[in-house]
């Protein structure tokens, strides 16, 4: 069964792009990029009998972490981007694109859909393709890089005003916006370091494809990926210390609240102990023939309640 691409391109050096019908038909110039789809039927067949071994396997697998590494002249990379195919998704359950580059091609593979691979298209279809395998690279990592900081300043703005709401309004709790953000921000650190140093093991000299230049972007690439990790593992530890703080506040609450219901029930317990006694339905009870009996029982039981509050206040309880 033969494989349709999601699409194929040959590049020239200039970056000029022309689209490719004839896969097996290798480019006269420059390289080519073929995009696929795993779940398409055919692909896991053409990337065996076109690819590597080893190369075939990692860019067949259904679950993946970001990595790097050379293999017989080429490279296996596999780098994640934010979920942004659509917005009922979330962007922190990133996806991945596969990739294994050589000097004369490039093929990328994809479960779900990738935002990164559409825009680097659009700019090859408009005559501004990468000139070489290992600037594509850099594209698809920095398009990457980019959105994740976007996102995180994002996500910082919003931490920022949670903490201001938490601090200033002891009623706000942060039951709905916390919990959101603390799975954002473990979601994302979980990939980011994996990420931070597979971009740096792709700096390493004498690695196949990778050239100076692409070399020092794929460097500062990074330190972006490695600024991005420590900004979002401040984010994770201060909706730690948010989370820390509202158990603070609810257990300051509850109690204060148990202590209040202590010191009402220390002064009614004298008073039910009374009304109790005098309740019990036995020959002798005093004032059964007495009109004013019960008047003088309830003005007693009050007074034993004030009496009970006074010894209360003077021992400084409440």
């Amino acid at each position: 069964m033969p494989m349709t691409p999601l699409f194929a391109y040959d590049i020239a050096p200039d970056g000029a792009a022309t689209p490719v019908a004839d896969l097996e038909t290798p480019p006269a110039e420059g390289y080519r990029w073929i995009h696929c789809d795993f779940t398409h039927e055919g692909t896991e067949a053409w990337l065996f009998a076109h690819l590597p071994q080893r190369a075939a396997e990692i860019l067949s697998q259904p679950e993946t972490r970001p990595r790097s590494l050379a293999h017989e002249g080429g490279l296996i990379v596999i780098l994640r981007g934010l979920n942004l195919s659509s917005e009922d998704d979330d962007p922190e359950d990133m996806v991945a694109l596969r990739l294994w580059a050589t000097s004369s091609l490039v093929v990328t593979v994809r479960r779900r859909p990738i935002t990164a691979a559409q825009e680097v298209a659009a700019r090859t279809e408009a005559g501004r393709a990468p000139p070489s395998p290992q600037m594509l690279l850099v594209a698809l990592a920095a398009n990457f890089t980019g959105r994740i900081e976007e996102y995180g300043v994002g996500l910082e703005d919003r931490v920022d005003d949670l903490e201001d709401v938490l601090f200033e309004d002891d009623r706000h709790d942060g039951r709905r916006d916390l919990p959101e953000l603390r799975t954002a921000a473990i979601r994302l650190h979980r990939f980011l370091g994996p990420q931070a140093t597979a971009l740096a093991a792709l700096t390493e000299h004498r690695l196949p494809v990778i050239d100076a230049e692409a070399r020092e972007d794929l460097s500062e690439l990074a330190d972006r990926a490695q600024r991005a990790l420590e900004e979002m593992a401040a984010i994770r530890d201060r909706l730690a210390a948010l989370a820390d703080h509202v158990d603070m506040k609810q257990n300051a609450r509850l109690s204060k609240n148990s202590y209040a219901l202590s010191i009402v029930a220390a002064i009614f317990l004298p008073m039910s102990f009374v009304t109790g006694l005098f309740g019990v339905n036995v020959a002798g009870m005093p004032g059964t023939g007495t009109p004013a009996a019960f008047a003088i029982l309830t003005l007693a039981s009050f007074g034993l309640g004030a009496l009970v509050w006074l010894v209360l206040r003077l021992m400084k309880l409440f």
